[in-house]
């Protein structure tokens, strides 16, 4: 879009360009358009595109993909999308604040990539609600301000590392790929743009609690030029951590690493457990077709002979009838990073389904003394794992804490969008989920397709 059509677009929308809401429009077609090769387009792909104005990024993108998303905060320029691409059924244009916008719906498409010439005032609260954990996105194009990118990609001892810094690189690895100058822009900007890639971190860090570092990342960061460890909280034993991690007592927040503060998070973690895995040794109770106990084994020779054995699943519901999922941390050694129930675990030797059951949701999510009720039972098949399922209920009540190296992260679902979810990218899941979201459905007739 040149500047002359620009002028005739906000013209008949009746758009004045906003400071306070960062309306810079490129007009650039070039830049534009290389800007979208960048996303490197595959026609399964679904684009989700932040502030996308006039559709100066949109139209090199409509067309070459599955599925666009638009979300656009004004409203007239919404509408002028809405008509612009009323003929692309395809095009989706949502009215509303990229900061706020729910983002859970997103997982339920393949291949989702998020584009974006964000607005310079809310820059920063756009890339929280998008890009931190969990996130749908499988790579990220967005032009910034070139002073918050530079804040993204610092390194520690300058002034512009900090908490969106550690936040950013905790879950991506980003490279700026160009820097754009403000004669791309109607209204010109004071400053230059930087175009920055986004993917997922391909070297994992080591398992930690990611809402404890962010808390102890926010903690450090509060008074900058402070000694780190008069920011922490007040059971940190800051001797002790320093000299088993070689900190300097001294040290500055800005001194320390993304790798020394997943370290610290590690150490002063009070529910951190090693990374051992899953306990091979663990003694199960062996079962037959019809449920029968018939002795116990290993929990390694059960699963290597593929003998019956029994287990419990668990969905937590809050009051809103949203269900907690769990994505399984990379350690499981059976489907690991995949999403799962809330809590779901094997019954030992001599324990019965109601005691495993309230056993799994203390362990792996810290609720203890719930009441469950029994939704449901699978019989032992593949889908299972040769496992008889019982699916259990419970109003979670106080906050859920899981270990770390247990599950990687949780996050609330309503039941309409699992059920989306499930039929767009069941891979996404675990196959015993899978076979227990389908016994809850019968379960609770009617609260999937009334929104509930």
């Amino acid at each position: 879009m040149t500047a002359s059509e620009l002028k005739e677009v906000l013209d008949e929308a009746g758009v004045i360009p906003s400071k306070r809401l960062g309306q810079n429009f490129l007009v650039d077609q070039n830049t534009a358009e290389w800007i979208v090769g960048q996303l490197h387009l595959q026609a399964e792909d679904t684009i989700v595109e932040v502030g996308p104005g006039t559709g100066a990024l949109t139209e090199h993108v409509v067309g070459k993909v599955a599925r666009v998303i638009l979300v656009e905060y004004d409203r007239r320029l919404a509408e002028y999308l809405t008509k612009k691409f009323a003929d692309r059924p395809e095009v989706t244009v949502i009215n509303h604040d990229a900061v706020r916008i729910d983002i859970r719906p997103f997982f339920a498409h393949k291949n989702v990539k998020l584009l974006g010439n964000l607005p310079y005032s809310a820059g920063g609260a756009i890339l929280r609600n998008f890009l931190k954990g969990p996130s749908p996105f499988k790579r990220a194009v967005l032009m910034l301000q070139k002073e918050m990118i530079d804040r993204i990609l610092a390194g520690p001892r300058c002034k512009d590392y900090g908490v969106l810094t550690l936040r950013m690189q905790c879950e991506w690895q980003g490279e700026p790929v160009k820097v754009v100058p403000p004669s791309c822009f109607i209204p010109r900007p004071m400053i230059d743009s930087t175009v920055m890639t986004l993917e997922p971190r391909q070297a994992a860090l080591p398992v930690h609690d990611r809402r404890l570092f962010d808390e102890l990342v926010r903690r450090g960061f509060a008074q900058r030029r402070k000694q780190l460890r008069k920011n922490l909280p007040d059971d940190v034993d800051w001797e002790k951590v320093c000299e088993k991690l070689e900190f300097s007592p001294t040290a500055r927040a800005e001194e320390l690493s993304l790798d020394d503060w997943v370290a610290l998070t590690r150490e002063v973690d009070p529910f951190f457990q090693k990374e051992e895995g899953q306990g091979d040794g663990e003694m199960l109770a062996v079962v037959d077709g019809d449920d029968n106990v018939v002795g116990s084994e290993r929990r390694d020779v059960i699963h290597r002979d593929g003998l019956k054995h029994r287990a419990v699943h668990i969905f937590a519901l809050n009051q809103k009838g949203e269900i907690f999922l769990q994505k399984r941390s990379r350690l499981k050694d059976n489907c690991p990073g995949l999403w799962d129930s809330s809590a779901a675990g094997h019954v030992d030797a001599g324990e019965e389904y109601d005691a495993c059951a309230a056993r799994e949701l203390e362990e792996e999510l810290g609720l203890a003394g719930h009441d469950l009720r029994e939704v449901g039972k699978l019989g032992a098949h593949a889908n299972t794992g040769w496992e008889h399922v019982r699916l259990y209920a419970t109003l979670a009540k106080g906050r859920i804490r899981f270990p770390c190296v247990e599950i990687e992260y949780g996050e609330w679902f309503g039941m309409p969008q699992i059920e989306e979810w499930v039929k767009a990218v069941p891979e996404d899941f675990a196959p015993g989920f899978l076979a227990c979201w389908e016994v809850w459905k019968e379960a609770n007739p009617g609260r999937f397709e009334n929104g509930e």
